[in-house]
C-alpha cells in the first residue's frame, strides 16, 4: 500500500478513485504516565510517555485505514491528513484519513 500527503503518487497515474477511506482510535491517559508527566512538569523536558502513547495511536488510526482501502482494492492512500481531538477528561482521539485509490 503505498500512503502519501500529495494529492497523487509521483510517476503513478491514478486509474481508480475510490473515495474516503479513515480510522481513529480514542486514547486515555494512564496514572504510571501522569506521575511521570508531572514530575516532567517541573524540570521540563519531553513527556516521553505521552509521546508514545500518541505515536501508538496514530499507527493504530493508520492501520484501520489501509485496512480500510484494502478492502476496497485499493493499492494506494492519498491526501492523506490526521487530525486530534479531546472527546473526554484525559483521552483523546486521533483520526486519519485520506482518499483511497487504484494506481498502476
Amino acid at each position: 500500500m503505498i500512503l502519501t500527503t500529495l494529492e497523487g503518487v509521483p510517476g503513478k497515474e491514478i486509474l481508480e478513485h475510490y473515495g474516503i477511506v479513515q480510522g481513529s482510535t480514542v486514547r486515555a491517559k494512564n496514572v504510571g504516565r501522569d506521575i511521570g508527566a508531572s514530575f516532567k512538569n517541573l524540570v521540563g523536558g519531553e513527556l516521553k510517555g505521552y509521546t508514545d502513547l500518541l505515536n501508538e495511536a496514530r499507527q493504530e488510526a493508520m492501520d484501520r485505514m489501509v485496512l480500510q482501502a484494502k478492502q476496497l482494492n485499493a493499492n494506494a492512500i492519498v491526501n492523506i491528513r490526521f487530525s486530534t481531538s479531546s472527546v473526554a477528561q484525559g483521552a483523546a482521539e486521533i483520526f486519519a484519513y485520506g482518499t483511497a485509490v487504484l494506481v498502476r
